[in-house]
């Protein structure tokens, strides 16, 4: 699923809330955008640079393509396992791969990427900078 080596992934944990879910009980497939959302926000944290940070500095990342791949219901109460993922094989902007499973890691929910291009505050798509290339190689990363 990725090329992200192990200090460039996270996991965060969350308990589906009534609110997740559907009229048949089981999470709305939208949440799991939100969650990958939450699970990069997270790692980015876990990397020392929260996204608050990144927009401070004038950059944005849009997402500009998604994958979602749904294997197994979530349902009201399940605590899940958020794991997301820097994957350094992608070069034009940044991959973040991710994997919702059930909390023993005995489920997998969900398998799937976010692509993300960098973009400044006129709105123009800018290359990787270099801020962030020295966080991936800090980090193990070889970007």
């Amino acid at each position: 699923m990725t090329s992200a080596l192990p200090n460039l992934t996270h996991s965060t944990t969350y308990r589906v809330i009534y609110g997740d879910t559907d009229t048949m009980g089981i999470v709305y497939h939208a949440n799991y955008l939100r969650w990958f959302e939450m699970g990069r926000t997270e790692l980015f944290r876990h990397l020392g640079l929260p996204y608050r940070e990144i927009e401070a500095r004038g950059l944005k990342l849009p997402v500009s393509e998604v994958k979602c791949k749904y294997h197994t219901p979530a349902r009201y109460d399940d605590v899940l396992v958020i794991q997301a993922s820097l994957n350094t094989g992608f070069r034009a902007g940044m991959q973040f791969d991710y994997a919702i499973t059930s909390q023993d890691g005995s489920v997998t929910h969900t398998t799937g990427y976010t692509r993300h291009a960098f973009v400044n505050d006129e709105g123009k798509v800018v290359r990787p900078p270099q801020f962030i290339r020295e966080m991936v190689a800090q980090a193990g990363g070889d970007q």
